[in-house]
C-alpha cells in the first residue's frame, strides 16, 4: 500500500515538474519571437544617385601641333604637367562623358581616330582601338567626412599604331609596316567631386610621345 502510494507521488511530482517546464520554455520562446532585437534587419532602399563622369584623353608632345586648345576645366591639370613633364605642347584628343549610377560600374570600347600628329610617319593616319572600364564607381566619405569619389579596377587600354620598316631580303629595299601595340594601365583611385585629377601617363611610339588620362567626376544635377 506504501509502495503503490509512494509511487504515485513520484509520476505526480515528475509530470507536474515537466508541465512547468514546458511553460517556461513556451513563455521563454514566445518572449524572444516578439523581441524587436531580433527581427532581421531589412534592406536599405537602393540608392538610384547617378554619376556624370568624363574621361579626358591628352596627348603630350615636342613636336609642333595645330590646334592646343583645352577647355577650362584642364588649364589646371596642364600647369600641373607642365611643371613636371618636360613636353612642349598638349593637345586634347578625346572628352568620352558617361552616366554611371552609384556604386555601378562602367564600360566603353571605341575605335578613335589617330592619337599622334606627325604626318611624316605612315601610321599617322591609322586609327586607335580603346577599351576603358571601371568595375565600382561609388560615393564615400574620409574620416574627417570629406566626400570623394572611389573607382576601383578603374583599367585604360589602348592599341596603338607602330610603324617599323620591313626588309625585304631579296632585293634589300625597305617598306614601312604598321603594327598595333597595346598599352594601357590599371589602378583604383579617389578623386574629389568635381575636380579633375591626373590618374596616369602612358610613353608611346619612338617620338617619345605621351598619352596622359584625366579623370573628373560629379553628382548628376536632377
Amino acid at each position: 500500500m506504501n509502495l503503490r502510494r509512494t509511487l504515485a507521488t513520484f509520476l505526480f511530482t515528475t509530470l507536474f515538474v515537466g508541465l512547468v517546464a514546458v511553460g517556461h520554455q513556451v513563455k521563454a520562446q514566445t518572449s524572444q519571437a516578439a523581441s524587436p532585437a531580433s527581427f532581421t534587419q531589412t534592406e536599405p532602399a537602393n540608392d538610384e544617385t547617378n554619376l556624370d563622369t568624363q574621361l579626358y584623353l591628352l596627348i603630350a608632345t615636342n613636336q609642333d601641333v595645330d590646334d592646343t586648345k583645352l577647355t577650362a576645366a584642364l588649364e589646371p591639370v596642364v600647369k600641373q604637367l607642365r611643371a613636371s613633364l618636360p613636353f612642349k605642347n598638349y593637345r586634347l584628343v578625346a572628352t568620352l562623358i558617361n552616366r554611371v549610377k552609384n556604386e555601378g560600374r562602367l564600360n566603353l570600347k571605341w575605335i578613335g581616330g589617330p592619337l599622334f600628329a606627325s604626318a611624316s610617319s605612315a601610321s599617322a593616319g591609322a586609327p586607335s582601338f580603346n577599351e576603358f572600364s571601371v568595375n565600382s564607381v561609388k560615393l564615400v566619405r574620409d574620416g574627417a567626412g570629406r566626400e570623394y569619389i572611389r573607382m576601383d579596377q578603374f583599367r585604360f587600354g589602348a592599341r596603338v599604331p607602330i610603324q617599323t620598316l620591313q626588309t625585304v631580303a631579296s632585293t634589300g629595299a625597305g617598306f614601312p609596316v604598321i603594327n598595333y601595340e597595346p598599352t594601357g594601365l590599371g589602378t583604383d583611385i579617389s578623386i574629389r567631386e568635381g575636380e579633375p585629377a591626373i590618374v596616369g601617363t602612358l610613353n608611346v611610339g619612338p617620338s617619345g610621345d605621351a598619352i596622359i588620362l584625366v579623370m573628373t567626376a560629379r553628382r548628376t544635377v536632377k
